[in-house]
């Protein structure tokens, strides 16, 4: 999302206060960042909360078209990788980062969202097998 001009909304008004959460998803082509204080006295949310995002070091895959091996950089508290899939258009499609209500998996660690993760392990196992037989 460098160089990418990010329209921002502000909103005030009244909420729970356990709605009063800092949080944000980031897509990688989109983000979206819920920045909320709360207060308790009257016309006290005068101030628009200061939003900060400063890169924590953490990557994950992210989408681009169909390529879904782009490195994202995270920023803030967005802590975990997101794995989606979803039906579209008659078929299923794997999706990096893309919202599903279908299938969504989270994971913690530096591209743990890899789609092909599973199929690296797989190699790793069979790679020292195969030499093993065929110099046996």
């Amino acid at each position: 999302m460098d160089g990418v001009v990010v329209p921002i909304v502000n909103f005030k008004g009244c909420m729970m206060p356990e709605l009063c959460v800092e949080n944000s998803v980031n897509y990688g082509t989109y983000k979206v960042v819920k920045n909320s204080v709360c207060c308790n006295g009257d016309l006290c949310n005068a101030q628009i909360p200061e939003y900060k995002s400063t890169p924590n070091g953490k990557k994950c895959f992210t989408c681009e078209g169909e390529n879904c091996m782009k490195t994202l950089k995270c920023e803030g508290n967005e802590n975990y990788c997101v794995t989606a899939t979803r039906a579209q258009y008659g078929f299923r499609a794997s999706r990096v980062n893309q919202f599903s209500t279908e299938q969504l998996s989270c994971c913690q660690g530096d591209y743990c969202n890899s789609a092909s993760r599973a199929f690296t392990y797989l190699l790793l196992l069979l790679v020292p097998l195969l030499f093993s037989n065929l110099f046996s």
